[in-house]
């Protein structure tokens, strides 16, 4: 049965997330609710318009658990993904903005390292660009200093994922898409993770397939196991590689997410649930 921690580079990591998007004024009670719960694995980002980081810093320095015990990951968001309320000068350079951003998310989250940094998504759904590369430099610098354990991109493309792979000097230890059942649950880019000793991450897996998950396949699943479709998408992505990530905001489904540690899926469940889209 999958564990709830797994070893990555001979760090400790757990195998679920909590994430902490459009929380707002409740970002602090829900992390502390969260952590509560069970979660060991936070993940926010220093981007005001979508996340309130010091909020989860706040929950951070009242909770029980140790920092040792807690994994911390955030993301470094260009411009275009922010309002007004920028954790950077607007006109600094772009590997400046990552060492202002890094040190705010430090500041914010009340800790001197963070375990996972990552790039909140290329500049362009392109290419690569110049920018791109100097901005992942930057970030590889802090992780040369110590201060970020892992780095990791998100919502990349498999072109660019390659790119990047290919041309960083620190490879990404995870990514982090959002992921569609329709793609085989983001396959391809699965595919080259697992190639890669990349961990992959998984967002908005109930959000993103609500079609595929309201036909007969998962009611057929959910009535033979006794499970919530929740419960059994989660144990799916733990069981094939992913580190699934819940945003939810209600305690007792807290509790039951966490529950997918409680069972297993054969293999040909999880087959039926790699191809559900097909058959929804």
């Amino acid at each position: 049965m999958t564990d709830r921690f797994t070893t990555i580079g001979g760090i400790r990591v757990p195998t679920f997330l909590y994430g902490t998007a459009w929380k707002e004024d409740r970002t602090a009670d829900l992390t502390r609710q969260a952590i509560a719960a069970g979660f060991r694995a936070i993940d926010t980002a220093n981007q005001r318009r979508h996340y309130h980081e010091a909020g989860v810093g706040e929950a951070l320095s009242e909770a029980v658990v140790p920092r040792d015990e807690l994994f911390l990951q955030t993301k470094f968001t260009y411009r275009a993904g922010q309002d007004h309320r920028l954790p950077y000068e607007a006109d600094a350079s772009p590997a400046d903005q990552v060492r202002q951003s890094f040190h705010s998310s430090l500041e914010h989250l009340r800790t001197d390292y963070i375990d996972s940094y990552v790039l909140h998504g290329p500049s362009t759904q392109g290419a690569l660009t110049d920018t791109d590369w100097e901005v992942w430099g930057a970030m590889e610098l802090i992780h040369g200093s110590g201060a970020a354990k892992f780095l990791g991109v998100s919502n990349v493309t498999p072109p660019q994922l390659e790119a990047l792979v290919e041309g960083a000097a620190v490879k990404p230890g995870f990514v982090q898409n959002r992921c569609f059942a329709r793609n085989r649950w983001d396959g391809r880019v699965r595919d080259f993770c697992a190639a890669h000793a990349i961990t992959y991450q998984g967002f908005s897996l109930l959000t993103a397939n609500v079609a595929e998950l309201s036909g007969r396949p998962m009611a057929q699943l959910v009535k033979k196991l006794g499970r919530s479709v929740p419960e059994i998408i989660f144990r799916f992505a733990q069981q094939v590689g992913m580190i699934p990530l819940t945003g939810t905001t209600d305690p007792d489904h807290m509790a039951q997410d966490l529950a997918c540690y409680d069972f297993e899926l054969s293999p040909e469940e999880i087959d039926q649930i790699e191809n559900i889209a097909a058959g929804s």
